[in-house]
C-alpha cells in the first residue's frame, strides 16, 4: 500500500519502460562494484545510486524520469517506519527494478489490500488512497498481533535440541523485501544464544521472489540442511547456478568475492569472505 500510494500520486506513474530506465541506471552505477560487470549486483546495500540522475532536464522527455516519478522510485527504495522511526518494513532493493510491476504496476498488489480490507479495518469496500503512514502501520501491527506475522526472535527451544535453520533470500525480490530477512535474521542473532552456530542466512544476488531472477538461482538448500544437521558440516557456502553460469551463495554477511582470475562465470572463481 505505501508503493501504491507512491505511484498513484500525480504525476507518479511508472510503466514497464519507467522500470527498464531505472533498472540499466542502477547497473551503470553500481554492477562494477563487486568486481564483475555481469549484470548483477552481488550485495545491494553497496548501492547508492539516486534516481535524481534520471531527472529530465529542460525540454528533454525521453529517457527520463519526471520529479514525481523520481521521489516515487526513492519511496519504492525507501522502508516504511513506525511513529517512532523504527523500520516497520524494509523498501525494495537497488536492482529489484524489472519486478516492480508487482506492486507499482497498474493495480495494487492484491495481498496488501485485503488485509487491510479484512484484517485491519474489516470493511470490505475500504480504498488505500486515504492510508496514512505511519499511523495505520502501527493499527496494522496491533491488529496484527502475531496473527500472521512470524516476529519472535527467540528460538532458543528450537536451536538448543540441535535444530538448524537456513533461510534464503532474493536480493532482486520484489514482493517481500530482502531486508525483512536481514532484520529477522539480526534480530534472531542478538535474541538467542548459540544462534550463529545453527542458522545461515543465504542472500542470492540477482534472484526474485523466491525464484527467477537475472543471476544464478537454481541450488539445493535442502542437501545443504542435511548435510548440516546429518552429518555436522556447517554450510560455508552453497552453490547456485543460471545456464551456464555458477556463483557461490555465501553465509550472510559474507558475499563472493572474484578472486581476480578465472572465469567469471564460474563458482571457483569467486570465495566467500566478509566485506
Amino acid at each position: 500500500m505505501w508503493i501504491a500510494q507512491a505511484v498513484r500520486a500525480e504525476g507518479a506513474g511508472l510503466a514497464a519502460a519507467d522500470f527498464a530506465l531505472v533498472h540499466q541506471a542502477v547497473l551503470a552505477a553500481c554492477d562494477a562494484l563487486d568486481g564483475v560487470t555481469d549484470g548483477i549486483l552481488e550485495n545491494p546495500r553497496k548501492c547508492a545510486f539516486d534516481p535524481a540522475v534520471l531527472e529530465c532536464k529542460g525540454d528533454r522527455k525521453d529517457a527520463c524520469l519526471s520529479t514525481a516519478q523520481v521521489a516515487a522510485v526513492r519511496k519504492i527504495y525507501s522502508p516504511v517506519k513506525d511513529d517512532m522511526g523504527k523500520v516497520v518494513f524494509a523498501g525494495h532493493e537497488r536492482g529489484s527494478e524489472l519486478g516492480w510491476n508487482t506492486m507499482a504496476g497498474a493495480r495494487p498488489f492484491a495481498i496488501g489490500l485485503d488485509h487491510f480490507r479484512y484484517v485491519v479495518f474489516k470493511d470490505a469496500s475500504w480504498e488505500y488512497g486515504g492510508l496514512s503512514f505511519p499511523r495505520d502501520a502501527d493499527l496494522a501491527a496491533r491488529t496484527d498481533a502475531g496473527l500472521i506475522n512470524s516476529l519472535d526472535p527467540n528460538l532458543k527451544a528450537f536451536m538448543g535440541r540441535g535444530g538448524k535453520l537456513i533461510q534464503y533470500h532474493g536480493w532482486n525480490d520484489p514482493q517481500i523485501s530482502p531486508g525483512s530477512s536481514l532484520d529477522y535474521f539480526e534480530s534472531v542473532r542478538a535474541a538467542t544464544p548459540g544462534a550463529a552456530g545453527s542458522y545461515r542466512l543465504f542472500m542470492v544476488p540477482g534472484m526474485g521472489h523466491c525464484g527467477g531472477g537475472e543471476g544464478p538461482n537454481q541450488f539445493d538448500m535442502l542437501g545443504a540442511l542435511e548435510q548440516w544437521v546429518e552429518q555436522k558440516k556447517a554450510p560455508d557456502s552453497v552453490i547456485a547456478s543460471r545456464l551456464e553460469r555458477t556463483r557461490p551463495l555465501c553465509p550472510y554477511p559474507q558475499v563472493a568475492v572474484y578472486k581476480g582470475s578465472g572465469s567469471t562465470d564460474e563458482a571457483a572463481s569467486f570465495v566467500c569472505r566478509a566485506e
